[in-house]
């Protein structure tokens, strides 16, 4: 990726330096720039993907106090959950969080990070989407990024995560274990590492078990609709299974309310397991069983990372890259099959 220079945008618009400058920092009004000109540098800035190196002059303003926090679904119980805990965490730190939803798309994530950059944060924990980490590479050159729940495979990028190999391995094996032998697997977004190793750790309990001709994985986002659909087309099918192991909790929710609508129990025709875990799901019938992610720990650690990073750029922590553990979460929606 070539990398843009404040001469490209100023070619690109017709106009000098120092007008895309001022316009960049905010002073197009003091300088009585035209309002169609500074629209059209801020157009360009947006459409090239512009990074302004920001860090020094907000180090000599002495910081803005601002972090950039990317999630991908705010309305997702889980990240809202994220959200809450990393919010109180860098108000602690002295910072306020600019929260921005990314809606699950890639190319919406890189134009929130470079409108963040242009707010002038000091630092970003985002919780990416695709698989394509130029963007958020180029921007940890200028300030810190660190990121969490996610993060991408071939990328140096700090980040905090759950062992979610492990968490969808043991989860397999709560089912396995229980006696079931046609375990359906919903998955989530196809190109998220959490939901791969997720998916890894389902098939190596089936393998190890003499099952993997037994093993459905289906879906393709962490939705309410992907978790209805697809359990409605598994339920219907010539091989029923007698487990449904969800990826994430609104998967979940959406596996329960296609079941009700059928004539099957949980857990007497369908058991269930969950990843993620949240109140709710002891208030549900029956309780779910599930596999809990350390939201409040990670929210912490990617917090610490980023203030150690702020307060000493060249540190090793800042380039730590954290799996935690999950934890099973007991419930009643498991039971044989038989």
């Amino acid at each position: 990726m070539k990398e843009i220079k404040l001469q490209d945008i100023a070619a690109s618009c017709g106009c000098s330096i120092t007008t895309v400058s001022r316009v960049i920092n905010g002073q197009a009004r003091k300088y009585r720039i035209g309002k169609q000109t500074a629209e059209r540098v801020m157009a360009e800035v947006t459409a090239s993907g512009y990074i302004p190196p920001f860090t020094a002059q907000s180090l000599r303003r002495g910081g803005s106090g601002m972090i950039g926090l990317l999630l991908p679904s705010i309305a997702n119980p889980y990240f809202a959950d994220m959200a809450g805990s990393i919010v109180p965490e860098l108000y602690k730190n002295g910072y306020t969080a600019i929260l921005m939803d990314t809606m699950e798309d890639e190319a919406r994530l890189d134009e929130a990070a470079r409108d963040l950059l242009l707010r002038r944060v000091e630092g970003i924990i985002a919780v990416p989407c695709g698989d394509k980490p130029q963007t958020l590479e180029q921007i940890n050159r200028e300030i810190p990024v660190v990121l969490i729940d996610r993060y991408y495979e071939a990328s140096t990028l700090p980040y905090v995560t759950t062992n979610n190999f492990k968490g969808g391995y043991d989860a397999t094996k709560i089912l396995i274990t229980a006696g079931h032998e046609r375990i359906a697997c919903i998955q989530g977004e196809l190109d998220s590492m959490p939901n791969k190793e997720r998916v890894n750790g389902f098939m190596k309990a089936m393998e190890e078990a003499g099952l993997t001709h037994n093993a459905r994985v289906v879906g393709n986002e962490f939705s309410v609709q992907n978790g209805y659909l697809e359990t409605k087309v598994l339920m219907n099918g010539s091989q029923r299974p007698t487990a449904i192991f969800a990826l994430s909790n609104t998967i979940l929710l959406g596996a329960l309310r296609a079941l009700r609508e059928s004539p099957l129990s949980v857990p007497e025709d369908v058991s269930l397991v969950s990843f993620d875990d949240n109140m709710y799901m002891d208030y549900l019938t029956p309780p779910i069983v599930r596999m809990g992610q350390p939201v409040e720990n990670m929210a912490k650690l990617a917090v610490k990372i980023l203030c150690d990073k702020l307060m000493h750029p060249e540190a090793a922590a800042s380039d730590s890259q954290i799996r935690l553990m999950p934890a099973l979460v007991a419930g009643d929606s498991v039971a044989n099959p038989r």
